[in-house]
């Protein structure tokens, strides 16, 4: 395969790569005008620029090119005032400490692939979040309920699809060139995630659009789904950086700045995994008695006292009762659970937390 077909191959594939190519040469040298060479990310080199001395020194600095994302003309002489004129320069002069006599310039390109955004929702902060970043250096999917998008004009950039299929997707992309933003607002927070866990547990990048009570309770729903809290230990909640914003696109705009600062200072970065607030050791005393908490005691009695309600005989096709509430609800857009070889709907996670952490609450007088 020539090195043309091989880059449109890389390109196709998404993967990010250096291209060198030397553009002068003083013989004696072994390469030629027009030698190329393609340089991995992992250190890789195929092609050709020259010999050991210059294709190492090739190698080090295509490397340190794809880390800045800057091109740079690479000068190798034997020259003895030849020297690294200014680190990360866009010019670069290397002595050459091999026997040759000859000098080689070498033009090395970066082609950094695009990093992939998963949005997650039809909420107006995920339909704007992913607006955002389609005119941004990002290949964006859209992950949500196809009905949500009724009357939404996206940019055709965007991939939609159902978030019931990012299993595959998940599947086909590059974690550490991923970054994911959930922000259904409650509506499958907690089932995305459990694919996540599956496919991707480790993304670049995980946040939810989630206050840090909210986001507190997502972990502990997932943890009665049999996902641990430590399987995301950089889930950031709420996602964004803190800048006072207030609209779905001031909102959007943090959220984005806060992948943007993580991708390009990943070391530097003040981004940090969200954790729910310690409890007080207060807690763990006897609350005083209230002078409401006799009338409450009454009113819990009464309660106690009252028959559930039947649900309906006959249910409209593609309904069905949430046993924590009662409610007819459509399965569509409904969340579900499996107890006891049986099949629950409920009107949101919550709901579905609850009833998994006692069922028997819930089902009881109902069979």
């Amino acid at each position: 395969m020539d090195i043309f077909s091989k880059i449109a191959e890389l390109r196709h594939k998404g993967e990010s790569f250096a291209l060198a190519t030397v553009v002068s040469r003083k013989a004696p040298v072994s390469s030629h005008l027009g030698d190329r060479a393609i340089i991995f990310e992992d250190g890789r080199f195929e092609g050709y620029v020259g010999g050991a001395c210059s294709r190492e020194i090739v190698r080090k600095q295509a490397l340190e090119a794809l880390h800045l994302g800057k091109p740079r003309l690479v000068k190798i002489t034997p020259e003895a005032a030849a020297r690294v004129v200014l680190e990360h320069a866009d010019e670069v002069v290397i002595p050459l400490t091999c026997a040759s006599e000859g000098a080689v310039e070498v033009y090395i390109e970066p082609l950094i692939a695009r990093s992939s955004l998963l949005v997650v929702g039809g909420s107006q902060i995920a339909l704007s979040t992913a607006q955002i970043a389609a005119r941004m250096n990002y290949t964006v999917t859209l992950a949500c309920d196809q009905p949500e998008l009724a009357g939404v004009s996206l940019e055709p950039e965007i991939r939609v699809l159902d978030w019931r299929e990012l299993g595959q997707w998940l599947e086909d992309q590059s974690p550490a060139k991923t970054s994911i933003v959930i922000a259904s607002q409650g509506h499958y927070d907690e089932d995305v995630l459990v694919l996540i866990a599956k496919h991707m547990p480790n993304p670049a990048y995980l946040g939810l659009v989630a206050s840090r009570k909210r986001g507190a309770a997502v972990l502990d729903n997932l943890e009665i789904l049999g996902v641990p809290r430590t399987t995301f230990p950089l889930l950031k909640y709420p996602a964004g950086l803190d800048l006072g914003g207030r609209g779905r696109d001031e909102v959007a705009v943090s959220i984005l700045a806060e992948i943007v600062l993580l991708k390009n200072r990943p070391q530097e970065s003040n981004v940090e995994p969200s954790s729910p607030p310690k409890a007080s050791s207060r807690l763990d005393q006897p609350r005083p008695a209230q002078p409401g908490d006799l009338l409450i005691k009454q009113v819990e009695s009464i309660a106690a006292q009252i028959p559930a309600a039947k649900p309906p005989s006959n249910l409209p096709a593609g309904t069905a009762i949430d046993p924590t509430s009662g409610e007819v609800i459509e399965i569509a857009r409904a969340v579900s659970a499996e107890y006891q070889g049986q099949t629950y709907y409920f009107s949101c996670p919550n709901c579905r937390a609850k009833f998994l952490k006692n069922p028997g609450k819930y089902l009881k007088g109902t069979k």
